[in-house]
């Protein structure tokens, strides 16, 4: 990793990315309980929000409709995915370069690591080469790092998600998204594999309010730099109110119960 190569997708050394690939991923499934959220549009405009630090897409999302977000969206390339059809050992097409990338005005790249997977062979290559044209480009570098495969029998173990964290390190990302570890000390152990790559937390499945914002906390508080979240946003009847939320915690240091307000305070306005 570089020192700076981050500074773009991140304020005050912290980062809160909001990740839209889902309807590559996981399918529309993941639109239904916000169905406006299905339009890139929607989750665009999402990105403009000041907490937002970069979103996160697929080449085509990006291609018809970060040209009109440029002045107001950082743009972070998801360069892999694969969808939820897919039914093999967990792999991930390579699905556009970081030279287009680069030539759509992206900040930095993100590309997703199945460390564990019969194919971690073919992925650690392929991440080898974004990695290093993304130097070419002056562009950061995001590890999705997400142990799995059939060999493995626990994917959110805190020894899992250390190593996670430490091949981020050992491979040159300049930050490494990891899974929840359950706990402060794993998530501070993690943190501590991973050296100066910065190390974020996933988002995750969608949960309520308070139990979100407590997770987000524990886990800044213990040397998390940050979220990259896409459900736990999008599938909200109040996106706005959860990203004023997170950014309480994540950037003003506010408690998980002083930020909730925020998301109550909206519904109150907006009643």
């Amino acid at each position: 990793m570089l020192p700076d190569a981050a500074d773009a997708i991140t304020r005050d050394g912290k980062a809160l990315i909001l990740a839209y690939d889902h309807g590559l991923e996981h399918g529309p499934v993941d639109f239904e309980p916000n169905p406006a959220t299905a339009d890139p549009e929607a989750v665009f405009d999402l990105a403009t929000h000041d907490a937002v630090t970069a979103l996160a897409v697929q080449k085509g999302v990006a291609e018809a409709y970060y040209p009109a977000y440029e002045d107001d969206v950082t743009l972070l390339a998801k360069l892999n995915g694969t969808s939820n059809l897919w039914m093999g050992e967990p792999d991930s097409a390579v699905n556009w370069s970081v030279d287009h990338a680069a030539e759509l005005g992206a900040d930095a790249v993100g590309f997703t690591m199945y460390g564990g997977s019969n194919n971690e062979i073919e992925m650690a290559e392929e991440f080898r080469d974004a990695q290093e044209a993304a130097r070419d480009n002056d562009m950061g570098v995001v590890m999705w790092s997400y142990p799995r495969g059939q060999g493995l029998k626990n994917d959110t173990s805190a020894d899992t998600i250390a190593y996670a964290a430490r091949l981020g390190l050992e491979l040159g990302a300049d930050v490494a998204k990891v899974k929840y570890p359950g706990s402060g000390d794993a998530m501070q152990h993690a943190a501590d594999m991973a050296g100066p790559t910065r190390v974020v937390m996933s988002g995750g499945s969608k949960t309520n309010d308070r139990s979100f914002l407590e997770t987000v906390e524990t886990a800044v508080r213990n040397g998390a730099d940050g979220l990259a979240v896409g459900r736990n946003v999008f599938q909200r009847d109040d996106p706005v109110g959860i990203l004023d939320a997170l950014e309480a915690v994540i950037f003003d240091g506010e408690t998980a119960e002083e930020a909730v307000a925020h998301t109550s305070q909206r519904a109150v306005a907006d009643d």
